[in-house]
Parts: structure tokens; sequence; C-alpha cells
């Protein structure tokens, strides 16, 4: 059993020697493809979503692919790193889901750079202070962000890439001087607006008589649990770990499917990559029907949309902005003949950028 065991662990070891030489020449080929750049972009999205899909749908097992995803971001981030630093501006503080959906698609080697709010981070882009900007759209139980949403009307940034982040809720408490962590004593629980809406079933049943405490961000609400025994706050696992608390009770969201899209904007979109989205704006004619005459050139291309939602224009009152995205890249053919027969129909009409999909 024992020369087994032995023959195991030298077999890990070769292969754990394999590894490192194949990462360093990876790195190495890295750097020079960034010398034959002479300045271009970087960050690719396009590239790096071709690699990301060819790897999961290759994988073998027994990692799933959600792992085999993480491990080749975060080699493809260090690269990324040898050519030049990329900064991410996100919806901070430190702890919050926005700063897990920039190390899921950017990697650790980024430099994640906290914003008070989700107007400063595109006024980092647009400034030229972050590269790029992470910023949170919709979420599976509670709907669209609508700040994302106004502020992309008006902004030159474009979507070029997404991000799909599984949100799980944890319920923590500062250490008390018996050790485990429990439900007693809570008398108020902090959070963010949305984290309290997509528990508030599981806060009914468990903590029925607790104040709920909307605050600016989830981190903020560990900071102030932190400073209280007699509350709690919900929240990462990042954010407990980060501010000093113990998870009393982990996954306490309503939905286990709960997921927030994000949005990655930049400067310019990206390129098509084989499996793309379009995210577009229009206004309809005020007549009679103009919101289906809207619609139809997609139709009859034969393009699906995975998302249609109005919105209030905030140029006049009674007056909507409606909001799509679209399962083809803007450079399709099929897309460009029907964003052209769009346009000629739309009181208004605005590309807000081609991106890869996202893995699930």
């Amino acid at each position: 059993m024992d020369e087994d065991l032995k023959a195991l662990r030298a077999r890990i070891d070769g292969i754990d020697d394999a590894i490192l030489k194949l990462v360093s020449e990876r790195a190495g080929i890295a750097q020079q493809v960034g010398h034959t750049k002479n300045g271009e972009k970087i960050y690719r999205p396009e590239r790096e979503a071709q690699i990301v899909r060819r790897l999961r749908e290759n994988n073998p097992g027994p990692l799933s692919g959600e792992v085999v995803e993480r491990l080749i971001r975060e080699i493809i981030s260090a690269c990324r790193a040898l050519e030049q630093i990329t900064r991410i501006a996100y919806l901070g503080p430190a702890g919050t889901f926005s700063q897990q959906a920039v190390h899921k698609h950017f990697g650790h080697e980024a430099e994640a750079i906290a914003e008070a709010d989700i107007d400063s981070c595109f006024h980092a882009v647009e400034t030229g202070r972050a590269d790029f900007a992470v910023v949170p759209v919709e979420n599976s139980t509670e709907g669209a962000v609508g700040r994302t949403l106004d502020l992309i009307v008006s902004s030159s940034l474009k979507i070029c890439s997404e991000v799909m982040l599984p949100i799980h809720q944890t319920l923590m408490r500062a250490k008390l001087t018996h050790s485990r962590a429990s439900l007693d004593g809570i008398v108020r629980v902090y959070g963010h607006a949305q984290s309290l809406a997509q528990c508030q079933q599981w806060l009914n049943r468990h903590l029925p008589r607790a104040e709920r405490i909307s605050v600016v961000s989830n981190s903020e609400g560990a900071r102030l649990a932190a400073e209280e025994p007699d509350a709690a706050t919900l929240g990462s696992e990042a954010a407990a770990e980060l501010y000093g608390l113990v998870v009393v009770e982990a996954r306490v969201e309503d939905e286990v499917s709960n997921t927030t899209r994000f949005l990655v904007l930049g400067l310019t979109d990206a390129a098509p990559s084989g499996c793309d989205k379009t995210s577009l704006v229009m206004g309809a004619q005020n007549q009679p029907g103009s919101v289906v005459r809207l619609l139809q050139p997609f139709a009859e291309a034969g393009i699906s949309m995975s998302k249609f939602e109005s919105r209030p224009a905030r140029s006049s009152n009674w007056e909507y902005l409606f909001f799509v995205v679209c399962n083809a890249h803007r450079k399709d053919p099929e897309m460009v003949a029907a964003l052209a027969e769009i346009e000629a129909r739309a009181a208004f009409l605005k590309v807000l950028g081609s991106y890869p999909a996202a893995s699930a």
C-alpha cells in the first residue's frame, strides 16, 4: 500500500513539473504575442472567450467546466499582467459581489478599483482612470439594475463582455464569546436592498422579528455588524473573512439559481467570437403598432432575443425606451440588415455593444 501511494505521488510530482513547464512556456509565447501587437489592446474578450469555450467543450473531467474556466482565466490573467496591469473599476467597497465578478472574469492579477457607486465606475473608464468597468445590470430574482441602464444610454462606453455570477447570500455576525455562531440574539439584519429582497422568505421563517435595514452595500453591512453583537448582515463569504465575521448560515437566498449578470464596459466592444450577443436600446414612434414594427426585422432575419425590457425615457413623461439583447453579433450579415431596417423605423436607436456570450 505504501509503495502504491509513493508511486502515485511521484506521478503527481511529475505532472506538476510538466504543468509548470507548460504554463511558463505559455507565458513566454504570450509575451511574444504582446510584442507583435504594436500597441493593440491587450484584453481581447473574443479571443479569451474562444479559449474558455474550447477548453470547457473538450474537458474530459473529473474537474467541472466551471473549475476549468477558473483555472484558465487565472493563467490568462497572469500572462496578461506580464504585458500590462489591467485596471478594473467596480462597485465597491471590497468584499462585494461586484468584486467577485471582476476576479471571476479578469483573474486576480488585474487591479480591482473599488468605486462608491455605479456612476463612478462609468466615470473611471471615461476619464482613463480605469481600463474597464464591471457593473451589475440584472438579477434573475429581482430584475434590472435601473441605474446601469440609465447611464449606458448616454455614455460613450461599449459593452465588451458579460459575466454571470451565481449569488449565494451568507448570513454572518460578529464573533461571540461562545464557540458556535447562531441566530440567538439577532435583532437586526443589514443588507443591500437587493440582498434583503433575495432572502426575504428565509428571513421570514428564521428571523421574523428582526429589523431589516437597507445599506448602500453588503460590505457596509458587514462593517456595521462587526461592531454590533446583536446584528447580522447578508453578503458574500469573502466579506465575512474581510471583516472578521463568522458565518451563521450559508446560502440563505430564496432561489437556488439566483444569478446576477454583470456587464464589462470599455471604450470599444468585441470582435465576433462565434457565440455572441448584441445589446441595443431603441425608442418607438408614437404610433399604433410601432413597437411590433420595430421588432419585426429580428423575426424576419431569424434573430432570437434573450431580453426585451422597457424603461421610462428620461427625456419626456410617458415615453419609453426598449432595451433588447439579441443572440447575434452586430457584424453578422443578418444583424446588419436587421439594424438598418430598425434604424429606418425607430425614433431612436443605439447599439450598446456586441460581446461574447458568457458561460452559464
